[in-house]
């Protein structure tokens, strides 16, 4: 019986390197982005994510390594002859083109007819939801039109890739937080394979269906949004993905994976699991809501209980929270305030129980790196 072949990764990074100088920018990174799926790389500026984009986009080459699509090295392949198209932070529209002029810039320049031509923008204008929009000027369109009309002349070219370079980050806050939605469904509808490049943790988690955290040019964790959430493999990762309490501090005890920790604060806490023996020099990550407010149980019960007193309460509607001080330490805490129930006439000075569960502190000994 033969074997049906094995659908290559739409793109494949192995092992690449590139130096500038003395300067190591992307140290031995390897992943694969599977058909039609959403990939972003997410990293603080500087981490090396843009360069790595565009090796991949033929714009500089790696010192070492080696990049496939399709399973096809592309290495020799120059840039206007790679199967991918980018996306560009300032979208680079042509502002003295009309809408349809500047999609089908890229079929002109391949030499395609006036009719071949206009029947494809057509299809991919109503793809994004703009039909009849072909004859306005770049001017007339609002962020969110023209974002979409940036990724249709890229999608009109029917690239195996397309690579996005932070496209949302000249926009207004609300237009932004709308595009992540508009960004997902759109690459749902083309079911083209997305590597989205953003330093904003809530861009990948919301878009994507795998995330590679970068840091110092080195991927530290590929994984779901939820699984880098959750179950961060790195302190960077804790620390860089989400919000967290942090803290550092001692090891005290052990008692089979776990033990107790002393903050520098003052604070003793229950921990589920410990990388390090008694002594050991840890930092501890503490999601805000993780915190319970209110006397939710005793300390012996598995969670970690204390008294403490509201400094200041922040106002975010759904993302308000606390800042409070444990009793008897300098340790803070940053607890999520829920919008409903007892805690909505809380104010500063008022004090509370607060407590986690042991298995909610995640203790690194290498945070931070």
């Amino acid at each position: 019986m033969t074997e049906s072949p094995v659908t290559p990764p739409d793109l494949e990074c192995r092992d690449i390197v590139r130096d500038f100088g003395d300067t190591r920018a992307v140290d031995h990174v390897s992943f694969d982005v599977p058909p039609g799926s959403f990939f972003s790389i997410l990293g603080p500026s500087g981490c090396g994510k843009t360069t790595l984009m565009r090796m991949i986009a033929g714009f500089q080459p790696p010192s070492a390594g080696d990049i496939l699509i399709k399973g096809r090295s592309v290495l020799d392949v120059p840039p206007n002859r790679r199967p991918v198209n980018m996306v560009f932070q300032h979208l680079a529209l042509f502002p003295m083109m009309s809408v349809a002029e500047n999609i089908g810039y890229g079929l002109r320049r391949q030499g395609l007819g006036r009719s071949e031509r206009d029947e494809k923008i057509t299809a991919v204008l109503d793809r994004i939801g703009l039909p009849g929009t072909g004859d306005r000027r770049i001017d007339q369109l609002s962020g969110g039109q023209k974002q979409r009309i940036a990724i249709a002349r890229c999608m009109v070219m029917e690239p195996d890739v397309l690579l996005l370079d932070e496209p949302l980050g000249a926009l207004d806050l609300k237009l932004r937080e709308h595009m992540k939605v508009e960004l997902k469904a759109l690459q749902a509808a083309f079911d083209t394979t997305f590597v989205y490049i953003t330093h904003d943790q809530g861009e990948a988690l919301v878009m994507s269906d795998r995330i590679a955290v970068m840091n110092a040019g080195r991927f530290e964790q590929i994984g779901t949004g939820p699984e880098l959430y959750h179950a961060p493999a790195t302190g960077f990762v804790a620390g860089f993905v989400g919000d967290s309490n942090r803290w550092t501090a001692t090891v005290e005890t052990r008692a089979g994976d776990g033990g107790t920790i002393r903050t520098a604060e003052g604070l003793t806490c229950s921990v589920a699991s410990l990388p390090d023996a008694p002594g050991g020099q840890v930092t501890a990550f503490l999601r805000p809501e993780s915190i319970s407010l209110g006397d939710t149980g005793a300390s012996g019960d598995g969670r970690n209980r204390f008294d403490a007193t509201v400094d200041t309460v922040y106002f975010n509607g759904a993302n308000s929270h606390l800042r409070l001080t444990v009793d008897g330490t300098a340790a803070q805490l940053d607890a999520a305030l829920p919008q409903t129930g007892a805690f909505q006439s809380v104010r500063a000075g008022d004090r509370i129980a607060v407590s986690w569960g042991a298995d909610k502190l995640v203790c690194f000994p290498d945070a931070g790196n």
